[in-house]
């Protein structure tokens, strides 16, 4: 009787031991269960930690909380301008109701992926070239709200979606590559024509003060030929500045001599006499006969 007992209890306890191993589930931090009971949903979800279910009666299935990280393939479209491109993006998302997200779509995932590249390729067509390569937080922005609208049915949030890369063509891209150089070129000639227009300035403010002091062409001339003579690799030919000559002219009209020389007629005096010259008439060839016989001719 008393190994009737003891075999019973043994049986009893196997039994439990089973049952408990069959309807024991563990759920963890970042997981919440929820529950079927003969094909119906239950609706209390399970929180982490141990839970019990009624074995093949009750169905647990676990719903991951975590922000989950999605890239969206790379979709080739044509922009309103008439480009076109491949532009691929990243979604964030997370699910914020379990139930909804087991019950509601068949894959949250899968259905999120496919909104994400049906949302990209929209974008695409809407947006102009030009928007997609410097407006992108708008278009982050506008491409979330067209994957959290379907999204929240499904019992999932859109945390973020970032445009990661977008691809042009090669012809596309020398284009751009032209347009940018041909705008350096405009800004370098617009700068050097305001540097020229300012040293023209300062070279018109430079002729009047020299204008005003004859003496500092010549130091200007000089301080030239200074700094051509420093290189010592070509021949420097000098012109006889018009000044030294009127400097020269001015010290041959000192009037007396120095030093027992004759002055030297100066070039006014030589001009005066040879004026002279030319207004007295001229004279006639006159014939002599000699007491010899010869004869001479004098004028």
């Amino acid at each position: 009787m008393v190994e009737e007992l003891v075999a019973a209890g043994v049986t009893l306890a196997s039994a439990g031991v089973v049952y408990v191993a069959a309807a024991a589930r563990v759920v963890k931090q970042y997981e919440r269960g929820v529950v079927f009971r003969l094909g119906k949903l239950r609706s209390q979800v399970r929180g982490p930690g141990f839970t019990m279910i009624v074995p093949g009666v009750d169905k647990l299935r676990k719903v991951n909380m975590q922000i989950v990280t999605m890239p969206v393939p790379a979709q080739e479209g044509i922009t309103r301008d008439n480009v076109t491109v491949r532009v691929d993006a990243v979604v964030y998302f997370k699910v914020t109701s379990p139930a909804e997200a087991v019950v509601r779509v068949e894959d949250y995932r899968f259905a999120v992926s496919q909104m994400a590249q049906t949302s990209l390729r929209s974008i695409i067509g809407k947006s102009e070239l030009d928007d997609l390569l410097s407006n992108r937080e708008k278009l982050n922005q506008g491409l979330e709200l067209m994957i959290d609208s379907p999204a929240v049915e499904w019992g999932v949030t859109i945390d973020r979606v970032d445009i990661k890369d977008v691809s042009l063509p090669e012809t596309m891209k020398r284009s751009m590559a032209r347009q940018a150089e041909a705008d350096r070129e405009r800004r370098a000639r617009v700068i050097n024509a305001d540097a020229e227009l300012q040293a023209s300035k300062k070279l018109a403010e430079a002729a009047h003060q020299m204008a005003d002091a004859p003496a500092a062409l010549q130091l200007r001339l000089l301080q030239t030929v200074m700094a051509v003579a420093a290189e010592k690799n070509s021949t420097l030919v000098l012109p006889i500045p018009v000044e030294l000559l009127r400097f020269l002219e001015k010290g041959a009209q000192v009037p007396g001599e120095v030093g027992g020389a004759q002055r030297t007629p100066s070039v006014e005096s030589r001009a005066e006499s040879r004026a002279v010259q030319e207004e007295l008439p001229p004279l006639e060839p006159r014939l002599d006969l000699d007491p010899e016989g010869s004869i001479s001719r004098q004028e």
